[in-house]
């Protein structure tokens, strides 16, 4: 069986799981998320957990059975805590800038970025004097909050000279030495 497949899914309290054939909906304090499964896995709620079978051990039911417990995982913890994801905005003259559901970027282009958000994620920026500026995005649903984090930063990925750019907090980049170490 998979590990990951196998081990149940603790429920927090305060939230509620609930399987409508195919369709799972995990609802909390934060929100309410929903996630079609596939018929080859079947999930059993118990109290305080859920746990999940498979019918076969081919390897798409196998991959499967891992994959739609650790979706309904991810979905018990961002209606409950939530995720979020911090990135730094690195070079002179880039700025961020939150208001509502609007971001503007300044990147050292000719034209700011402007990027409409959804409304399920929260965005804050904090620029301080002599620091990067840094934009938090939260939401309870991790993939939207992952991908909107990637969209954001390919607009100016960081370069490996000057480490200039979008990137993660926290985040380490394979610097390069220059022309000059050349010598």
């Amino acid at each position: 069986m998979s590990r990951i497949g196998k081990s149940p899914v603790t429920v927090p309290s305060g939230v509620e799981v609930k399987v409508d054939g195919n369709v799972v909906t995990v609802k909390g304090p934060k929100g309410e998320l929903t996630q079609e499964m596939d018929s080859c896995v079947s999930m059993s709620i118990n109290e305080g957990s859920v746990s999940f079978t498979r019918e076969s051990d081919t390897p798409d039911h196998r991959a499967k059975h891992g994959l739609y417990r650790s979706l309904v995982n991810n979905m018990c913890i961002g209606v409950s805590e939530g995720f979020k994801k911090e990135l730094e905005v690195v070079g002179v003259g880039y700025r961020a800038n939150a208001s509502g559901q609007r971001l503007e970027l300044s990147l050292g282009y000719s034209h700011p970025f402007v990027i409409e958000l959804p409304k399920e994620i929260k965005v804050s920026t904090v620029s301080e004097k002599g620091k990067a500026p840094i934009v938090t995005l939260e939401s309870h649903d991790k993939q939207l909050v992952g991908q909107v984090a990637a969209k954001i930063r390919s607009l100016r990925k960081p370069e490996p000279y000057k480490g200039k750019g979008v990137k993660y907090v926290g985040e380490e980049l394979r610097r390069k030495a220059g022309k000059t170490a050349a010598k």
